[in-house]
């Protein structure tokens, strides 16, 4: 599996320049409104020092990290779900995507247009809040007229199924009218399957980008709050149980053209900063979702595997492959600290370090695995 992120956020806050500067994919950008229409796609590597480490040691023919896709979304407007500025074609496109990263403008420039023509973190975040609402609004006026249409229908376990969709609605509706997300919506475990395929927008897990300037994101780097815009982001986060990454867009964009590590190390060090703001961000995204990675590792390959967090050995073992999980005898495990520690698998196995685990195993994170199955 990998991770599929949106980014969205009003016209001319950055998204494009900082899609760019994420993926290495050319993206317009301009100062205008609109400027992007069809979204661009990219897909990134995950930053991974273990996995740097694990091919060090084991020299492979070939090492493949994780990987996340950027989605760069058109900017939303006021009226999107209404149609305005092409509202309703982005945010279709938002729906395709399994978490959402909110960029905010947190800097000021007068030569770069705000297209709500001051810089407001906190009314730019309310823009975009109530358009995804009103979305989902509509979204679930039709999954209600569908809902009490079952109800009239004989069979039992059909009308069962309708009144729980209902019940989940008559929780969430209230919500959307106040401007709030779906996802807060105190929802049995019955009930949120049943809406499931509405396909909430607002459902989404979602995190912040404040893209800052130089001088925002150098306090932010240093334990500070950055500044006042970042503050205001930051302060939201908090209250929705989500996190804020501040990353400065100019200076990502030019930290992507440095292909020397010596050098992009550097440049970042000139900043306070020990990792890009692509580390931070993918971070934040695999922390929101419930994400852990594991490795496998050898003379043909080392390679970085993305499982949710509480996958059991087998789960993990059909994400390389169905057969492997379908198949599962055993896992043969040790973590990532052990090799580090003990330099080769001969020396953990030595330390009685290497372990044989079941199909009851929850894999760690930055587990190392290799499994045992049946063709």
């Amino acid at each position: 599996m990998s991770l599929n992120c949106g980014i969205v956020g009003l016209p001319n806050v950055g998204k494009s320049t900082i899609f760019q500067a994420l993926s290495g994919c050319a993206a317009e950008a301009a100062n205008y409104p609109f400027c992007t229409i069809n979204p661009n796609t990219g897909i990134v590597n995950v930053p991974d020092e273990r996995l740097v480490r694990l091919s060090a040691l084991f020299k492979p023919l070939r090492t493949i990290p994780a990987a996340v896709e950027f989605v760069d979304i058109a900017g939303l407007v006021k009226g999107a779900s209404c149609g305005e500025g092409l509202g309703n074609q982005f945010l279709s496109h938002i729906r395709e995507t399994a978490v959402l990263a909110h960029v905010v403008r947190c800097f000021d420039d007068g030569n770069i247009v705000h297209v709500q023509n001051k810089v407001d973190p906190e009314a730019d975040m309310e823009v975009i809040d109530i358009e995804l609402a009103l979305a989902d609004l509509d979204t679930l006026a039709k999954r209600k007229e569908r809902a009490l249409r079952a109800l009239k229908v004989q069979a039992k376990t059909e009308q069962k199924a309708a009144g729980t969709v209902l019940a989940a609605l008559q929780k969430i509706g209230p919500l959307l009218e106040d401007g709030k997300s779906a996802r807060i919506a105190a929802l049995t475990g019955d009930e949120e399957e049943a809406v499931r395929d509405c396909n909430f927008i607002t459902m989404k897990p979602r995190l912040y980008v404040c893209n800052t300037d130089e001088a925002g994101a150098r306090e932010a780097a240093g334990g500070g709050i950055g500044n006042a815009y970042i503050e205001a982001v930051k302060k939201r986060a908090v209250a929705e149980g989500t996190e804020a990454v501040v990353i400065c867009g100019k200076f990502e964009a030019e930290l992507a053209e440095i292909t020397d590590p010596e050098e992009k190390a550097s440049f970042l060090a000139d900043l306070g900063l020990k990792e890009s703001g692509l580390s931070w961000l993918i971070r934040a995204a695999y922390r929101l979702l419930g994400l852990a990675t594991f490795f496998t590792a050898g003379a043909d390959e080392c390679r970085a595997w993305t499982i949710h967090r509480g996958d059991t050995a087998p789960k993990a073992a059909g994400v390389i492959h169905t057969d492997f999980e379908k198949g599962f005898i055993k896992a043969e495990v040790y973590s990532f600290d052990d090799i580090a520690q003990y330099g080769t698998e001969a020396k953990i196995k030595e330390a009685g370090k290497y372990r044989q685990e079941g199909r009851e195993y929850v894999v760690r994170d930055g587990d190392v695995m290799f499994f045992r199955f049946n063709n």
